[in-house]
């Protein structure tokens, strides 16, 4: 299995993508006494000399819009196929802001050799189902009489933590470039449609009516299983009585609230709930061979000579690091 990583640069809603480029965590000082260490010895008992010097120049001119873009199930580069570019299909993209959540279509190759025409109709189908459900449509001019057809995967991103300080580093003309990295997001296949085809499909061969409800979520495992409530004996309107109710504020925050869910998936639900509201923002998608890209991979290089010095000597940085 391979994974792909790619340099994304995001200006005014620009979406520019760069091959892949060698990436490295940011802490070791410049070390202005480097080219009188003495050289250093091998496993086998060689001296293993320093041959060449690289100043370092680092620049953060494009601020947080350096994102790392990785694809764990990708096994080829990112590209249409011939035939979907033939059409004058494209990748497209969009993100929700709020949400730091990006989205790739990828356009897929529709030729009856390889594509089959009925189960594309019936997947197209209900992902056209899924987007209104979760009001994440797309504006796409269609016939009224046309079938909806699955002609792209989707992929969605899902942010990375960043243990320490991400930097991209580029040599050039023997110098070595460094830019700092926003964000790390890893894209996977979003299928959710399957999981609505498989509801009406249970439904239509008359399964199992309680399995099949889609009366709300699922119990949550956390919540302890609510007493049965017992019946209530009927009684005679002549015995009338005045009962005094008093309403008490729970103090256990992780307790049972409104409708019997815990504060902890109150929450998570209402994340979820936010972000299917949230609008898609259309991004305008340029690859590698695209003049565009080529312009915005310039902003990575320093254009400043200044020289920066360290504050920070070797015992102290060593003494940062975490485990030594």
């Amino acid at each position: 299995m391979f994974a792909f990583d790619f340099l994304s640069i995001f200006i005014n809603s620009e979406f520019y993508l760069r091959s892949w480029c060698p990436v490295w965590r940011f802490g070791v000082p410049a070390r202005d006494y480097l080219p009188t260490l003495p050289p250093a010895s091998t496993m086998d008992g060689e001296r293993d000399e320093i041959v060449s010097i690289l100043p370092i120049h680092y620049s953060d001119a494009l601020g947080s819009n350096i994102q790392i873009h990785q694809f764990p199930l990708l096994t080829r580069p990112l590209q249409a196929p011939p035939s979907a570019v033939l059409s004058g299909k494209r990748i497209t993209a969009r993100l929700k802001s709020q949400a730091r959540r990006f989205e790739m279509h990828v356009p897929v190759d529709t030729r009856p050799e390889v594509c089959n025409v009925e189960r594309s109709k019936e997947l197209g189908s209900a992902r056209l189902e899924d987007d209104r459900d979760k009001n994440q449509e797309l504006k796409e001019k269609s016939r009224d009489d046309e079938d909806p057809r699955l002609s792209e995967v989707r992929l969605r991103s899902e942010e990375a933590p960043q243990k320490g300080t991400y930097v991209v580093g580029i040599v050039r003309d023997s110098k070595l470039h460094l830019h700092p990295i926003g964000e790390t997001h890893q894209f996977r296949p979003t299928l959710t449609y399957l999981d609505l085809l498989s509801r009406k499909n249970k439904r239509s061969r008359g399964g199992d009516s309680e399995s099949d409800s889609d009366d709300g979520p699922p119990a949550d495992p956390d919540e302890a299983v609510p007493a049965p409530v017992p019946k209530r004996e009927k009684k005679s309107a002549g015995d009338a009585k005045e009962v005094h109710v008093t309403a008490r504020k729970s103090d256990d925050q992780g307790g049972l609230g409104q409708g019997g869910l815990s504060t902890v998936r109150r929450e998570m639900l209402h994340i979820i709930r936010a972000e299917e509201d949230e609008k898609w923002e259309s991004l305008n998608f340029c690859d590698a061979s695209m003049s565009e890209s080529s312009t915005a991979f310039e902003g990575l290089f320093s254009q400043s000579d200044e020289s920066l010095e360290c504050s920070t000597n070797i015992t102290t940085f060593l003494k940062s690091i975490p485990g030594l």
